[in-house]
This record gives structure tokens, C-alpha cells and sequence, in this order.
């Protein structure tokens, strides 16, 4: 019999209101269920038939929108395990820009199903051990599932088919005219070196009214303003770019002058008139037609600038006047002054439009060499609308960035990949010796998750479509069977490779990585420790003590 040595009371190892949780129902249950709660949010937003959320951010900002990345960030969560996996889908937002919604279900799902192996008493180091060997089988085995890939250089035809099931998942029904609308803006702006391009050369402009097919793409940029002065247009313009405003420069410190008669009154503002003058005259004589001011123009200035002919603008965001700079080729200047030539920039066109109701100032240029900036003018009826479109086209563009700079292959859309990868990771499991294989089979149940969520989304029944699909990925040729959304076929299910419904392969690649990894980080978690809150705690309130 061996001597039991009690356990001693009343350690104070935290400061009070410090609260400690530790052990599997404690905390690694615990963490799951919070993970869980989250990830049930996002789903029903997954695929074309997503549903929208309605989101009312801390600053009452309305929000509706399928849009993972959006939702998770405007939700402000809290629970340490769930912050976990939202981080995990902010890095695959930054990474890839699509795709952060498969992160959050599938480490979900992964965690749902690690929950039954612990209730079945496997330890959390044997479930983490298996789930990393079912993620580098699957990891590998994605290069073997590809479909084809995107022809360099790329056409517009080629971008708008790369990019059409992504804009689908978002914008389901206006994925051909947004697939056509990015590829142009997007062409219009591809460097002869593909690796270099950027996604901030493509803009996005939002004007109310209209319908969303009367957008467009314009060469140059747009500013939802109209100038300040008299003059509007300018064609085949030199432009100088002042960060700061154009008034006259002001003392830093306030004085007291007195002035004696009418003379000393009519001279004193005189000179600073002409001091105004002078230097807007050496501007215009410099050949500047158009002027961009960083902040606030003054009335003096804007009379000279009208009188000289000069196109003026206001441009208050410095991030878009970096922009600004880039399209027309200029230096933005700190001083107030005629721009040398290596200074002063160029452009084609500067005219001012309406667009439904709005003056918008477009900066164009029709040589091809100058301008790398393209902008869509998007129309729309409502501000939530155009802001989900704006997110949808952030995305093509983020998917055409991932294709041409880090891996130009496409893979099995509409669930078709994860079905297939299932089924390999369901052999490697059964292979696989000693307790892991629950694991990683476990692995390859929580990749169902994508058929069964896009079915339950579209309305169809998941249970008779995932039997199909099974049937269909048992044999060679079915691989790249997926779900018929749009109802194409009577069986439920197509072949994705004859539809075109292809995802990129980097998007997969880095949605499992980081959905794995998350999910393993919140497994490992075995107490939770949290120290007391700083701040005093309100005080407590009686209730209604004056009532008589």
C-alpha cells in the first residue's frame, strides 16, 4: 500500500479574481466548443448559396455580407481559442486574400471530430500526432490533383475563367459580367514581368444608383469629387502634386499690428497678395495646367488659380495621392513652388463626368506605357450591396495575384478536391499502424465538411449527395466529381473539369495548412490561465433604493 501524501489547501498562486481551468473537460473541451460556436457562424455563409449576416459593428456600422474575413473581423471575439482560429484566417486572407472561411469550418470540423476521440479517451498528443501526418499527406498529395493551370501570358478570356468560381462563391448569378469587368481592369495594368504585379493598381470606385451592369472599367484613376476652380478639363496636361495646401502661408505665432490710416490697411494684405501671386504665376509659367492640392486650397489662391486657367484639385486621403503620383508620374511636393521637369507629372486627359447624379474627376491616360492604374466604377443600389461586390472583386483580384506570383494551377472546385483528398487520407489511414489512424481517419471525415456544407447551403440533401460523390471518387475517373449547384444534371453531382468550376491550387494549399495548424495550436492548449482584469470593477448598484 503506498503512502498518500494529502494535498495542501489555500495556495494563493494568482492575485484574486485570477481564474485558472485545467484538464481535458476543463479547458481543451471547452476550447473546442467555442471554436465550434464560431465556426457554425461562418458556415452557412459558405459557397454561392451562402446566406448574409447581418453585422452591427461597436460603431454601429451596418454590415451585410457572406464575406468570411469581414464577418470574423467585425464580430470582435473574444474567447482566447476562437482568436486563435481567427488569426489563423486573417493570415490566409493576407496570404491568398480568398479562401478564409474554408480555414475557419475546416479547423472546426477538425476540432468536432478531435472532441469524440477524447470522449473515446485518446490522449490530445496522439490526436495532434495523427492530424499532422493526415495534413503532409494531404498537403502532398494536392500537386497530384491538379487540372490544368493558367497559360502564360495570360489573355483576358484565360483571367476571367481563372477567377469566375471565386467570384461565384461571393457574387452568385453575377460571376460572368464581375469575371469580365476584373480581367479588363486587370489587364489593363499587367506588367511585362508577371511576378510584379500589383493589386493596388486595380481601384474600385462606388457610385449609388444605376444597377450593377452599368459599371465599368475606366484607364487612369477616379475621385468621387469634382475640381475646385472654374476650369474642369485639361488634355495633354503637366501636373505638379503639393502635399500641402495652396493658401497663404500662415505665421506661427498670432501678432498685433496697428494700423494708423487707410493706406497702412490697403498695403498690408497687398503683399501677401502678390507674394500669392507670384508663385502661382511661376507654376503656370512652368507649363502646369493642372494642380493637386494635399489639403485645403484658399479663396485668394483659388482666384489666381481660376484667373491663370488652372485646373485645381483636392485630394485629402495621402494615400491616394501616392497613387496619384504613380499614375500621373510626379513627385508630391512639400513646398510650394514650380515642380522642375523630373518633378512635374503628365497626363492625358483630365476631364469631369456625372456619373448617376455624382461629379467624379477622372485622371486618364491613352498611353499605354504611362499608366499602370485602372479603376472600376462600380453601380449598385444600396451602400451594403456595392461594399459585398467591392469584397468580391478584391478577391478575383487577389486569386489572379496568387496565380501569376506563386502557383499558376487550378484544382477541382465544388467540393470535388476535398472529396478526392478524403478518400486518399482514408487509404493512409488504414496503412497506418498503432492509435494515429484514428486521427487520420477522423482527418479525412473533417474534410467532408465542404460537400456536406455546400450541399446543405444550396438546399439539396447532403446525405444522398455525399453517397453519390463516394460512389463517384471510388473509381479513377470520377476525381474531379463535385456538387451540382445549379442543377445542370439530374444526378446531383457534375465533373467539374467539363463545367470550368476550378479553384486555385495555392488558395487549398494554404486554407489546410492553416486550418490544420490552428487546430492543432488549440489541442495542445491543456489549462487556461487568466489573470484578474485591470481597472477598478464598476461599483455595485443598489437597485432602485430611492423608490418610494
Amino acid at each position: 500500500m503506498s503512502l498518500k501524501i494529502p494535498k495542501s489547501q489555500g495556495i494563493d498562486l494568482f492575485k484574486p479574481g485570477g481564474k485558472q481551468l485545467s484538464g481535458i473537460e476543463d479547458a481543451v473541451i471547452r476550447n473546442i466548443q467555442a471554436v465550434n460556436e464560431l465556426s457554425e457562424i461562418v458556415r452557412t455563409s459558405f459557397g454561392p448559396n451562402g446566406k448574409n449576416k447581418l453585422i452591427i459593428n461597436h460603431l454601429d456600422r451596418l454590415f451585410v455580407t457572406n464575406d468570411a474575413a469581414t464577418i470574423v473581423e467585425e464580430l470582435e471575439v473574444v474567447h482566447p481559442a476562437a482568436k486563435l482560429i481567427v488569426m489563423a484566417s486573417h493570415q490566409q486572407e493576407q496570404e491568398v486574400g480568398d479562401g478564409s472561411n474554408l480555414v475557419l469550418i475546416l479547423a472546426g470540423e477538425l476540432l468536432k471530430k478531435a472532441e469524440n476521440l477524447l470522449i473515446m479517451g485518446l490522449h490530445p498528443s496522439e490526436i495532434v500526432q495523427g492530424y499532422e501526418l493526415a495534413r503532409n499527406k494531404a498537403l502532398e498529395s494536392l500537386s497530384d490533383l491538379s487540372n490544368g493551370n493558367l497559360a502564360l501570358p495570360p489573355t483576358k478570356q484565360s483571367l476571367a475563367t481563372s477567377i469566375k468560381t471565386s467570384l461565384g462563391s461571393k457574387q452568385f448569378g453575377n460571376e460572368d459580367f464581375l469575371a469580365d469587368l476584373v480581367s479588363d481592369a486587370v489587364s489593363t495594368v499587367m506588367p511585362k514581368d508577371f511576378s510584379q504585379f500589383n493589386i493596388d493598381n486595380v481601384r474600385v470606385v462606388k457610385i449609388m444608383g444605376g444597377n450593377l451592369y452599368e459599371s465599368r472599367v475606366l484607364r487612369g484613376m477616379v475621385f468621387g469629387r469634382q475640381p475646385e476652380g472654374v476650369a474642369r478639363n485639361a488634355t495633354k496636361a503637366k501636373v505638379a502634386v503639393f502635399t500641402s495646401g495652396i493658401d497663404i502661408s500662415q505665421t506661427e505665432t498670432k501678432g498685433t499690428v496697428l494700423l494708423k490710416n487707410a493706406d497702412e490697411m490697403m498695403n498690408f494684405t497687398r503683399g501677401e497678395e502678390q507674394q500669392i501671386e507670384k508663385v502661382l504665376k511661376e507654376i503656370a509659367d512652368s507649363g502646369v495646367k493642372v494642380v493637386v492640392a494635399g489639403s485645403q486650397v484658399g479663396d485668394l489662391a483659388l482666384h489666381y488659380l481660376n484667373r491663370l486657367d488652372i485646373v485645381v484639385i483636392k485630394v485629402l486621403s495621402k494615400f491616394e495621392l501616392r497613387r496619384l503620383c504613380r499614375v500621373v508620374g510626379a513627385t508630391p511636393l512639400a513646398r510650394l513652388g514650380a515642380p522642375t521637369a523630373e518633378e512635374a507629372g503628365y497626363v492625358d486627359v483630365l476631364e469631369t463626368t456625372e456619373i448617376g447624379g455624382d461629379r467624379v474627376t477622372v485622371f486618364r491616360q491613352d498611353n499605354d506605357q504611362l499608366t499602370r492604374t485602372s479603376t472600376i466604377v462600380l453601380r449598385g443600389a444600396t451602400a451594403n450591396h456595392l461594399d459585398d461586390i467591392e469584397r468580391a472583386i478584391d478577391d478575383g483580384v487577389n486569386i489572379i495575384k496568387t496565380l501569376l506570383t506563386k502557383d499558376n494551377r487550378f484544382i477541382a472546385g465544388a467540393g470535388g478536391s476535398e472529396m478526392e483528398l478524403s478518400k486518399i487520407i482514408e487509404d493512409f489511414g488504414d496503412k497506418t499502424p498503432g492509435l494515429n489512424q484514428h486521427a487520420i481517419k477522423k482527418f479525412a471525415e473533417a474534410l467532408q465538411i465542404v460537400p456536406i456544407t455546400l450541399s446543405d447551403n444550396a438546399g439539396l440533401n447532403s446525405t444522398e449527395i455525399l453517397a453519390k460523390l463516394l460512389s463517384a471518387h471510388s473509381t479513377d475517373k470520377g476525381r474531379d466529381f463535385g456538387i451540382d449547384i445549379d442543377a445542370v444534371s439530374d444526378e446531383g453531382i457534375i465533373n467539374t473539369l467539363q463545367h470550368g468550376i476550378k479553384d486555385s491550387l495555392a488558395s487549398k494549399w494554404w486554407s489546410i495548412k492553416y486550418a490544420v495548424e490552428s487546430a492543432i495550436a488549440v489541442l495542445r492548449v491543456d489549462s487556461i490561465i487568466m489573470s484578474k482584469a485591470a481597472g477598478l470593477a464598476p461599483p455595485q448598484q443598489q437597485g432602485h433604493w430611492d423608490d418610494d
